[in-house]
């Protein structure tokens, strides 16, 4: 059978993700010499659509007239709304009903949550937009995996890891060996499945957290489960039976920070995707920061990022406007 898969693009959206799903698809179509795979953009409407790096697509399709589809994927950053939202979420609800797959790239998982369709599934959310999926739907479960696929969900947590869930689609409905060969068509080695986890940035090197040390590792998970309610060193150390001292070493040695600081900056790093990817007040951020005022936030982001919270939500939303403007006038 045919599979059709829609890509809904937002203006904004992430121009490596469309890609990475194509161009498998396109590859598999080669090498098996038929055509498996079919795909359609589609936009809200058929007006073209700007991506994120300025290159500017055509829709194929509008929402409201969508082709016959297996899938459909959205693609956006996380601030994507319909402009008709009871259209546009009603469509998404409607394709469910129809048996169509749903899915979302990186930021599009807020959009497809936005319209209903998430609820009682998990997802992968991208570690950069994690905290603010979590504010803004708190009822629906986050992973750090990769690629997520929860009955009739597929959410991809970022561009590369789109290739990976294509290669996954290949093998499903052709083989492996045609799998390993646009993997291999690509230079693309290690095929991810969905228990893969993302890896992250240690904060203060350049390693990323599964390469720690286990106590640090240890240490780390605990001060990501206590941002709202912070906990102190001594008993972070105790928990994972380590002296404070000798934790004190060992993060220096593999972050080039101590435990405190690197705390206070994963506080910060949480509060940032907060101001930038939430629709929450100064306040509420602090608070769900583990800051008592605003006042107290605003001094520590300023001294971390070198602007306030209300100075980089506003530069934010000024170059948003920008971005997703249409092309100039001639």
């Amino acid at each position: 059978m045919t599979q059709t898969l829609g890509f809904l693009i937002f203006p904004g959206f992430p121009m490596a993700c469309l890609t990475s799903a194509i161009e498998p698809l396109r590859a598999a179509n080669e090498i098996a010499n038929q055509e498996v795979f079919r795909w359609r953009l589609i936009a809200e409407t058929n007006a073209p659509v700007r991506s994120s790096s300025g290159v500017m697509f055509s829709p194929d399709d509008s929402i409201e007239t969508p082709h016959a589809l297996t899938h459909l994927f959205l693609i956006s950053g996380p601030d994507a709304k319909f402009a008709n939202p009871s259209k546009g979420n009603g469509v998404l609800r409607w394709l469910d009903r129809t048996g169509v797959i749903l899915g979302g790239f990186s930021g599009g998982i807020f959009p497809l949550a936005r319209s209903g369709v998430l609820t009682g599934h998990s997802v992968a959310a991208h570690w950069c937009y994690d905290e603010a999926f979590k504010v803004e739907f708190p009822d629906i479960v986050t992973t750090g995996d990769v690629i997520n696929r929860d009955r009739r969900r597929m959410t991809v947590a970022g561009g590369s890891a789109v290739f990976d869930l294509m290669l996954g689609l290949i093998e499903e409905h052709l083989d492996a060996s045609i799998m390993t060969e646009v993997a291999c068509w690509f230079q693309h080695p290690f095929v991810r499945s969905p228990d893969v986890q993302q890896k992250r940035p240690t904060i203060g090197s350049d390693t990323t957290e599964d390469s720690l040390s286990k106590p640090v590792a240890q240490a780390i998970q605990m001060f990501a489960e206590h941002i709202e309610d912070p906990i102190l060193i001594s008993d972070v150390a105790t928990a994972i039976n380590v002296s404070p001292r000798n934790l004190e070493r060992l993060f220096k040695r593999d972050t080039g920070e101590s435990p405190l600081k690197y705390y206070r900056t994963l506080r910060l790093e949480k509060a940032r995707q907060m101001v930038r990817y939430s629709n929450e007040s100064i306040m509420q951020i602090a608070l769900a920061t583990g800051y008592f005022s605003s006042s107290s936030l605003t001094r520590h982001y300023r001294r971390q990022f070198g602007l306030a919270p209300s100075e980089e939500r506003f530069e934010r939303n000024a170059f948003r406007v920008s971005e997703s403007a249409g092309p100039p006038p001639t």
